[in-house]
Protein backbone atom coordinates (compact mmCIF):
# COMPACT_ATOMS: atom_id res chain seq x y z
CA UNK A 1 0.00 0.00 0.00
CA UNK A 2 0.98 3.84 -0.69
CA UNK A 3 1.98 5.85 2.43
CA UNK A 4 -0.68 7.23 4.14
CA UNK A 5 -2.65 9.93 2.71
CA UNK A 6 -3.50 13.38 4.76
CA UNK A 7 -6.43 13.74 6.39
CA UNK A 8 -8.34 17.03 5.91
CA UNK A 9 -11.24 18.22 8.12
CA UNK A 10 -12.72 21.86 7.96
CA UNK A 11 -14.23 23.35 10.35
CA UNK A 12 -16.01 26.85 11.39
CA UNK A 13 -18.42 27.40 14.16
CA UNK A 14 -19.68 24.16 15.43
CA UNK A 15 -17.69 23.38 18.54
CA UNK A 16 -19.51 20.32 19.66
CA UNK A 17 -19.85 18.64 16.39
CA UNK A 18 -16.28 19.57 15.65
CA UNK A 19 -15.36 17.24 18.78
CA UNK A 20 -17.61 14.79 17.88
CA UNK A 21 -15.71 14.51 14.36
CA UNK A 22 -12.54 14.44 15.80
CA UNK A 23 -12.79 12.11 18.56
CA UNK A 24 -14.44 9.32 15.94
CA UNK A 25 -11.73 10.19 13.76
CA UNK A 26 -9.25 9.77 16.60
CA UNK A 27 -10.38 6.40 17.23
CA UNK A 28 -9.75 5.11 13.43
CA UNK A 29 -7.21 2.05 13.66
CA UNK A 30 -4.84 4.27 11.17
CA UNK A 31 -5.36 7.57 13.27
CA UNK A 32 -1.78 6.88 14.79
CA UNK A 33 -0.29 6.80 12.17
CA UNK A 34 -1.67 9.24 9.85
CA UNK A 35 -1.50 13.49 9.69
CA UNK A 36 -4.49 15.89 10.14
CA UNK A 37 -4.68 19.17 8.77
CA UNK A 38 -7.88 20.96 10.09
CA UNK A 39 -8.76 24.33 8.07
CA UNK A 40 -10.43 26.70 10.51
CA UNK A 41 -12.83 29.39 8.71
CA UNK A 42 -12.65 32.78 9.62
CA UNK A 43 -15.87 35.02 10.83
CA UNK A 44 -17.66 37.06 8.61
CA UNK A 45 -17.23 41.00 8.57
CA UNK A 46 -20.08 41.94 11.47
CA UNK A 47 -20.35 39.09 12.68
CA UNK A 48 -21.76 38.84 15.93
CA UNK A 49 -20.31 38.27 19.36
CA UNK A 50 -22.03 34.70 20.02
CA UNK A 51 -20.22 33.94 16.26
CA UNK A 52 -17.29 34.74 17.19
CA UNK A 53 -17.43 32.77 20.51
CA UNK A 54 -18.21 29.44 18.67
CA UNK A 55 -15.80 30.09 16.08
CA UNK A 56 -13.24 30.40 18.89
CA UNK A 57 -14.56 27.48 20.84
CA UNK A 58 -14.19 25.39 18.29
CA UNK A 59 -10.62 26.20 17.58
CA UNK A 60 -10.19 25.70 21.02
CA UNK A 61 -11.58 22.19 20.30
CA UNK A 62 -9.28 21.45 17.39
CA UNK A 63 -6.36 22.29 19.48
CA UNK A 64 -7.38 20.40 22.60
CA UNK A 65 -5.87 16.89 21.88
CA UNK A 66 -3.24 15.05 18.91
CA UNK A 67 -5.84 13.67 16.89
CA UNK A 68 -3.75 12.22 15.16
CA UNK A 69 -0.03 11.21 14.48
CA UNK A 70 0.38 14.70 13.17
CA UNK A 71 -2.11 17.85 13.75
CA UNK A 72 -1.50 21.37 11.80
CA UNK A 73 -3.99 23.95 12.46
CA UNK A 74 -4.28 26.35 9.39
CA UNK A 75 -6.45 29.13 10.58
CA UNK A 76 -7.83 31.71 8.74
CA UNK A 77 -8.44 35.87 9.64
CA UNK A 78 -11.57 36.44 7.30
CA UNK A 79 -14.70 34.46 6.07
CA UNK A 80 -14.18 32.81 2.57
CA UNK A 81 -17.38 30.47 3.35
CA UNK A 82 -17.74 26.88 2.77
CA UNK A 83 -16.72 26.29 -1.15
CA UNK A 84 -13.85 28.73 -0.74
CA UNK A 85 -12.73 27.30 2.00
CA UNK A 86 -12.73 23.48 1.02
CA UNK A 87 -11.02 24.37 -2.52
CA UNK A 88 -8.18 26.32 -1.07
CA UNK A 89 -7.44 23.01 1.53
CA UNK A 90 -8.06 20.36 -1.13
CA UNK A 91 -5.53 22.25 -3.35
CA UNK A 92 -2.90 23.17 -1.38
CA UNK A 93 -2.16 19.40 0.58
CA UNK A 94 -3.32 17.72 -2.95
CA UNK A 95 -0.62 19.24 -4.25
CA UNK A 96 1.64 18.64 -1.72
CA UNK A 97 1.17 14.83 -1.03
CA UNK A 98 -0.35 13.80 -4.14
CA UNK A 99 -3.55 12.31 -2.58
CA UNK A 100 -6.30 13.40 0.14
CA UNK A 101 -8.88 12.29 2.54
CA UNK A 102 -11.44 15.22 2.98
CA UNK A 103 -13.83 15.57 6.35
CA UNK A 104 -16.26 18.24 7.22
CA UNK A 105 -16.98 19.41 11.00
CA UNK A 106 -20.35 16.77 11.07
CA UNK A 107 -19.22 13.91 9.99
CA UNK A 108 -18.83 10.43 12.73
CA UNK A 109 -16.58 8.18 10.88
CA UNK A 110 -16.58 4.09 11.19
CA UNK A 111 -13.29 2.78 12.72
CA UNK A 112 -12.13 1.46 9.76
CA UNK A 113 -12.73 4.32 7.60
CA UNK A 114 -9.32 5.86 7.32
CA UNK A 115 -8.32 1.74 6.54
CA UNK A 116 -11.17 2.00 3.55
CA UNK A 117 -9.84 5.44 2.35
CA UNK A 118 -5.92 4.24 1.97
CA UNK A 119 -6.59 0.76 0.54
CA UNK A 120 -9.11 2.03 -1.93
CA UNK A 121 -6.69 4.92 -2.89
CA UNK A 122 -4.08 2.75 -3.37
CA UNK A 123 -5.61 -0.17 -5.52
CA UNK A 124 -7.00 2.96 -7.80
CA UNK A 125 -4.46 5.25 -7.95
CA UNK A 126 -3.70 4.00 -11.50
CA UNK A 127 -6.90 3.60 -12.75
CA UNK A 128 -7.63 6.58 -14.69
CA UNK A 129 -12.03 5.71 -14.90
CA UNK A 130 -11.73 6.20 -11.12
CA UNK A 131 -11.81 10.01 -9.84
CA UNK A 132 -12.88 9.25 -5.97
CA UNK A 133 -13.64 7.14 -3.16
CA UNK A 134 -16.63 7.85 -1.16
CA UNK A 135 -17.23 6.95 2.83
CA UNK A 136 -20.81 7.49 3.21
CA UNK A 137 -23.95 5.89 1.44
CA UNK A 138 -27.99 5.67 2.21
CA UNK A 139 -29.24 2.06 3.00
CA UNK A 140 -29.61 0.64 -0.47
CA UNK A 141 -29.05 -2.73 0.80
CA UNK A 142 -26.76 -3.51 -2.14
CA UNK A 143 -25.43 -6.88 -1.47
CA UNK A 144 -23.72 -8.38 -4.27
CA UNK A 145 -20.13 -6.78 -3.32
CA UNK A 146 -19.29 -4.84 -0.55
CA UNK A 147 -18.41 -1.79 -2.81
CA UNK A 148 -19.70 -0.38 -6.36
CA UNK A 149 -19.16 2.37 -8.89
CA UNK A 150 -21.40 5.48 -9.89
CA UNK A 151 -20.69 7.82 -12.15
CA UNK A 152 -19.28 11.48 -10.88
CA UNK A 153 -18.16 12.40 -7.66
CA UNK A 154 -19.92 12.85 -3.48
CA UNK A 155 -18.84 15.09 -0.94
CA UNK A 156 -19.27 13.13 2.87
CA UNK A 157 -16.35 11.81 3.85
CA UNK A 158 -14.43 10.95 0.28
CA UNK A 159 -10.65 10.77 -1.28
CA UNK A 160 -9.41 11.38 -4.35
CA UNK A 161 -5.73 12.13 -6.17
CA UNK A 162 -4.13 14.83 -8.08
CA UNK A 163 -5.26 13.77 -10.94
CA UNK A 164 -8.66 13.70 -10.09
CA UNK A 165 -8.79 17.42 -8.46
CA UNK A 166 -6.99 18.71 -11.82
CA UNK A 167 -10.20 18.05 -13.00
CA UNK A 168 -11.95 19.99 -11.45
CA UNK A 169 -14.02 23.11 -13.35
CA UNK A 170 -14.92 26.51 -11.45
CA UNK A 171 -16.96 27.79 -13.76
CA UNK A 172 -20.62 26.61 -13.09
CA UNK A 173 -22.15 28.54 -16.16
CA UNK A 174 -19.49 26.67 -18.54
CA UNK A 175 -20.60 23.44 -16.63
CA UNK A 176 -24.30 23.96 -17.00
CA UNK A 177 -23.90 24.67 -20.99
CA UNK A 178 -22.56 21.71 -21.03
CA UNK A 179 -24.78 19.25 -19.25
CA UNK A 180 -27.35 20.97 -22.25
CA UNK A 181 -25.49 20.52 -24.70
CA UNK A 182 -24.44 16.97 -24.08
CA UNK A 183 -28.45 15.95 -23.79
CA UNK A 184 -27.80 14.21 -20.48
CA UNK A 185 -29.58 16.76 -18.15
CA UNK A 186 -31.56 13.47 -16.71
CA UNK A 187 -28.86 11.41 -16.15
CA UNK A 188 -27.03 14.47 -14.41
CA UNK A 189 -30.17 14.45 -12.48
CA UNK A 190 -29.37 10.66 -11.18
CA UNK A 191 -32.27 9.02 -13.82
CA UNK A 192 -34.39 12.34 -12.63
CA UNK A 193 -34.89 11.44 -9.15
CA UNK A 194 -31.98 14.32 -7.50
CA UNK A 195 -31.97 18.16 -8.34
CA UNK A 196 -28.16 18.26 -9.36
CA UNK A 197 -28.97 20.40 -12.30
CA UNK A 198 -31.07 22.51 -10.27
CA UNK A 199 -28.42 22.96 -7.59
CA UNK A 200 -26.01 23.95 -10.44
CA UNK A 201 -28.55 27.06 -11.13
CA UNK A 202 -29.00 27.59 -7.74
CA UNK A 203 -25.26 27.83 -7.78
CA UNK A 204 -24.78 30.17 -10.67
CA UNK A 205 -27.73 32.35 -8.88
CA UNK A 206 -25.54 32.26 -5.82
CA UNK A 207 -28.27 31.15 -3.50
CA UNK A 208 -25.80 28.34 -2.60
CA UNK A 209 -22.30 28.14 -2.57
CA UNK A 210 -21.60 25.03 -3.16
CA UNK A 211 -18.06 23.34 -4.38
CA UNK A 212 -19.79 19.86 -4.31
CA UNK A 213 -21.95 20.43 -7.35
CA UNK A 214 -19.18 21.38 -9.30
CA UNK A 215 -16.86 18.41 -8.13
CA UNK A 216 -19.57 15.95 -9.05
CA UNK A 217 -20.61 17.29 -12.48
CA UNK A 218 -17.06 17.77 -13.03
CA UNK A 219 -16.41 13.89 -13.03
CA UNK A 220 -19.75 12.91 -14.56
CA UNK A 221 -18.74 15.28 -17.62
CA UNK A 222 -16.02 13.56 -17.46
CA UNK A 223 -17.19 9.98 -17.35
CA UNK A 224 -15.24 9.05 -14.37
CA UNK A 225 -16.40 6.80 -11.60
CA UNK A 226 -16.33 7.00 -7.67
CA UNK A 227 -16.14 3.91 -5.48
CA UNK A 228 -18.75 3.62 -2.74
CA UNK A 229 -19.09 0.96 0.03
CA UNK A 230 -22.47 -0.80 -0.01
CA UNK A 231 -21.89 0.12 4.12
CA UNK A 232 -22.09 3.41 5.07
CA UNK A 233 -18.57 3.88 7.04
CA UNK A 234 -19.96 7.58 8.23
CA UNK A 235 -22.91 9.09 9.55
CA UNK A 236 -23.33 12.90 8.57
CA UNK A 237 -24.87 15.29 11.71
CA UNK A 238 -25.31 18.19 10.49
CA UNK A 239 -28.73 18.85 11.23
CA UNK A 240 -28.94 21.86 13.66
CA UNK A 241 -29.32 25.70 12.71
CA UNK A 242 -25.97 26.35 12.06
CA UNK A 243 -25.49 23.80 9.35
CA UNK A 244 -24.64 25.91 5.98
CA UNK A 245 -26.46 23.16 4.08
CA UNK A 246 -29.30 21.87 5.80
CA UNK A 247 -29.46 17.84 4.70
CA UNK A 248 -32.37 15.81 4.15
CA UNK A 249 -33.01 13.58 7.73
CA UNK A 250 -33.27 10.25 5.53
CA UNK A 251 -29.88 10.79 4.94
CA UNK A 252 -28.73 10.75 8.17
CA UNK A 253 -30.45 7.71 9.49
CA UNK A 254 -27.70 5.75 8.68
CA UNK A 255 -26.25 3.18 10.91
CA UNK A 256 -22.24 2.94 10.12
CA UNK A 257 -20.52 -0.47 9.86
CA UNK A 258 -18.02 -1.38 12.21
CA UNK A 259 -15.88 -3.83 10.33
CA UNK A 260 -13.52 -3.76 7.76
CA UNK A 261 -14.65 -3.32 3.82
CA UNK A 262 -13.55 -5.88 1.62
CA UNK A 263 -12.18 -4.13 -1.33
CA UNK A 264 -11.98 -6.90 -4.15
CA UNK A 265 -11.80 -6.56 -7.78
CA UNK A 266 -14.92 -5.56 -9.48
CA UNK A 267 -15.70 -4.32 -13.13
CA UNK A 268 -14.57 -0.88 -13.44
CA UNK A 269 -17.84 0.42 -14.93
CA UNK A 270 -21.10 1.93 -13.29
CA UNK A 271 -22.83 -0.38 -11.20
CA UNK A 272 -26.04 -0.67 -12.56
CA UNK A 273 -28.09 -2.29 -9.73
CA UNK A 274 -26.87 -0.24 -7.07
CA UNK A 275 -27.51 2.83 -9.28
CA UNK A 276 -30.85 1.40 -9.23
CA UNK A 277 -31.38 1.04 -5.65
CA UNK A 278 -29.85 4.49 -4.78
CA UNK A 279 -32.42 6.39 -7.75
CA UNK A 280 -34.79 4.12 -5.64
CA UNK A 281 -33.86 5.88 -2.64
CA UNK A 282 -34.10 9.27 -4.08
CA UNK A 283 -37.41 8.76 -5.59
CA UNK A 284 -39.12 7.56 -2.17
CA UNK A 285 -37.33 10.08 -0.04
CA UNK A 286 -37.16 13.19 -2.09
CA UNK A 287 -40.09 12.58 -4.65
CA UNK A 288 -42.08 12.71 -1.31
CA UNK A 289 -40.56 15.77 -0.16
CA UNK A 290 -41.19 17.70 -3.67
CA UNK A 291 -44.78 16.76 -3.75
CA UNK A 292 -45.74 17.62 -0.28
CA UNK A 293 -44.17 21.38 -0.34
CA UNK A 294 -45.84 21.43 -4.05
CA UNK A 295 -49.18 20.86 -2.04
CA UNK A 296 -48.43 23.58 0.34
CA UNK A 297 -46.81 25.65 -2.44
CA UNK A 298 -43.99 26.08 -0.92
CA UNK A 299 -40.88 26.43 -3.66
CA UNK A 300 -38.55 23.70 -4.31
Amino acid sequence: MQPLAPIVVFIYSRPQLTEQTLEALAANLLADESSLYIYADGSKENASQETIRRINETRAVARKKKWCKEVTIIESEKNLGLANSVIRGVTEIINKYGSIIVLEDDMITSPYFITYMNEALSKYSNTDEVISIHGYCPPINYKKAETFFIKGADCWGWATWKRGWDMMNYDSIDLKNKIEVSGKKYEFDFWGTYPYFQMLEDCIEKKVDSWAILWYASAFLNNKLTLYPSSSLLKNTGTDDLATHKQDKYFMNTDILQQPVNIVSIPVEETTEAKVLMSKYFLKHLGLRKRIKRLLHIGY
